[in-house]
């Protein structure tokens, strides 16, 4: 099934080089995003969105991750300052660690919580949050 493109600039950050592949192939057979950016490092997207290479509608990050976890990250997002009001932001995780899914709920700025692999049917299902 494909989609309208419901989204112009979604950024993908895991720093699993499969997880990326697999993620930006659903992506694009779906036609889910106009561009889609993805980084196996949370540092580089951090600098993307302060240099303004990307301005997401869309974020997809992993929690799990060498040196800045995907908690951290958020975190240093929230430092940047531009309007995120409209920014949807998705924590990525294969664990089912109640703690950091109770974390991410907690955050006001985190959407959801997607249990690894992004699946069509997911895409969909946040696809229907922009309509």
């Amino acid at each position: 099934m494909r989609i309208n493109k419901p989204y112009k600039n979604c950024l993908l950050i895991d720093d699993n080089f499969l997880d990326n592949f697999i993620t930006t192939k659903i992506i694009e057979r779906v036609n889910f995003a106009e561009n889609f950016v993805v980084t196996q490092f949370p540092e580089d997207a951090l600098k993307m969105l302060r240099e303004k290479f990307i301005t997401p509608d869309l974020i997809f990050v992993d929690i799990m991750m060498r040196g800045m976890n995907g908690f951290d990250f958020i975190e240093e997002y929230k430092k940047i300052g531009f309007n995120r009001k409209h920014t949807k932001i998705f924590m990525l995780s294969s664990s089912a660690n109640l703690a950091d899914i109770n974390r991410a709920k907690a955050d006001k700025s985190i959407t959801g919580y997607i249990n690894k692999n992004l699946t069509t049917e997911k895409l969909l299902e946040i696809a229907q949050l922009q309509g």
